[in-house]
C-alpha cells in the first residue's frame, strides 16, 4: 500500500484527507506542523506528500524544501487555501499546487498523476536496438560459414 504523507494544522481536514486516501487504496500518515512531516517523513518513507502551507512550529515551503533537500525525487503538492503563494518562487519545487476545496476530486486525481509519473521514473528501461534482436539469427549463420564462433 503506498503511503501519502499528509501535513496540515487542520485536524479535521487531516481526518478527511485519511478516510479520502484510505477509500483510494493509500495509506494516509499525518503530521501537524513542518516539524512533524519531517519526523515522519524519516519514519514512514512516504510516496508522496500533501502538504499545507501556513503551519504552526515550521511552514509548508520550509518544510518541503528540507524534505525535498534529502529527497529530490519525493513528489509534494501543495495544498492550502492561499492562491497568492503560487507566484512565490520557494513553491516552485512543488509537483503541484492545488487550491484547498471542500471537493477533493482534484487532489486525488493529482496524487495518482504524480504516483504514476515516479513509478515510470523507477522502472529500469531496457533498450533493445535493431542489431541486437538480429544478433541470435546471425550466430548460427555465422557459425555455418566460418566453422567457430
Amino acid at each position: 500500500m503506498k503511503k501519502i504523507l499528509c501535513v496540515d494544522d487542520d485536524p479535521s481536514l487531516l481526518y478527511l484527507y485519511q478516510v479520502e486516501l484510505c477509500d483510494e487504496g493509500y495509506e494516509g500518515i499525518l503530521a501537524e506542523d513542518g516539524k512533524q512531516a519531517m519526523e515522519k517523513f524519516e519514519e514512514e518513507k512516504p510516496q508522496a506528500i500533501i502538504m499545507d502551507i501556513r503551519m504552526p512550529a515550521m511552514d509548508g515551503i520550509e518544510a518541503m524544501n528540507a524534505i525535498l533537500g534529502r529527497d529530490r525525487q519525493i513528489p509534494v503538492i501543495l495544498n492550502t487555501a492561499f492562491p497568492e503563494y503560487k507566484q512565490n518562487y520557494m513553491t516552485w519545487g512543488a509537483e503541484a499546487y492545488i487550491i484547498k476545496s471542500c471537493d477533493l476530486s482534484e487532489l486525488k486525481h493529482k496524487i495518482r498523476e504524480v504516483l504514476e509519473k515516479r513509478e515510470k521514473l523507477e522502472r529500469p528501461v531496457v533498450e533493445t536496438s535493431k542489431s541486437t534482436r538480429e544478433k541470435p539469427r546471425l550466430r548460427p549463420l555465422l557459425k555455418e560459414r566460418t566453422g567457430d564462433f
